[in-house]
C-alpha cells in the first residue's frame, strides 16, 4: 500500500537512509537517517507513515455541533470526537472525503446551501509520525436519508448534538480530549468561527 508522506521540505534536510521496519495497510514505520539543517552528519529516527486525513466539524443550522463517541482501541476507550477518517487516494479532494466521513459516521449530510470552510492543515505528533491532517467546517448539515453507515472496523457508540457551551465545557473538563477536535476547536477559534 503506498503511503503518502508530507513534509515541510525546509532547505538543508535530505535523506540518507531508509528502511521499511514494519507496514500494514494502516501504518508503516521506517528506520531513517535524514541530514537536518544543524545535523549535517545526519541522525537516526524512527518514524511512523500514515495516511494523511480530515477532520469535518459539522454545525447545524442553530451553530450546535454533531459529536460521534467511537471506541479507539490504543486507548481503550471510547471518545466523543468530531467524525474523521484517512483519504485512501492519494491527491484526491479532502472534501469529498470529509463529506463522505461525516454521512458515514454521522448520518448527517451538507445541506444544499452549506458552507465548507477549510481551516488548514496539522501534524498530529510531528516527533514521532508524519501524518498530516486537514479540517474543514461545514455548516449548515442536515440528517442524510441514507443514515450513518459505518465501516466494519470502526466502533461508534452514539451521536450527540452539542451546544459551543456545551462544547467549550466538554473541552475543558476533558470529555473531549481527541487531538484531532482539540485542533479543529482551536482553529476555529483562531480563525472566528466559533
Amino acid at each position: 500500500m503506498p503511503f503518502h508522506s508530507f513534509t515541510l521540505n525546509d532547505k538543508g534536510w535530505e535523506d540518507l537512509h531508509e528502511e521499511v521496519a514494519y507496514s500494514s495497510p494502516y501504518v508503516q514505520v521506517r528506520e531513517v537517517k535524514v541530514k537536518t539543517a544543524t545535523r549535517p552528519e545526519g541522525v537516526n529516527w524512527t518514524v511512523v507513515h500514515r495516511k494523511a486525513a480530515c477532520v469535518v466539524v459539522p454545525v447545524l443550522a442553530n451553530g450546535d455541533f454533531v459529536l460521534i463517541r467511537q471506541e479507539r482501541v490504543p486507548v481503550r476507550g471510547a471518545m466523543w470526537e468530531f467524525p474523521a477518517g484517512q483519504i485512501d487516494v492519494v491527491g484526491s479532494d479532502f472534501f469529498e472525503n470529509g463529506l463522505r466521513e461525516m454521512r458515514e459516521e454521522t448520518g448527517y449530510e451538507a445541506a444544499p446551501d452549506a458552507e465548507i470552510t477549510a481551516m488548514g492543515r496539522f501534524f498530529t505528533s510531528p516527533g514521532m509520525t508524519d501524518e498530516v491532517c486537514y479540517l474543514m467546517r461545514v455548516k449548515p448539515v442536515q440528517p442524510s436519508p441514507e443514515g450513518a453507515q459505518h465501516d466494519q472496523e470502526e466502533a461508534i457508540l452514539e451521536r450527540r448534538i452539542v451546544s459551543p457551551a456545551t462544547l467549550r465545557q466538554m473541552i475543558a473538563e476533558g470529555e473531549l480530549c481527541d487531538a484531532n477536535s482539540l485542533a479543529a476547536f482551536g482553529r476555529m477559534v483562531a480563525m472566528g468561527l466559533l
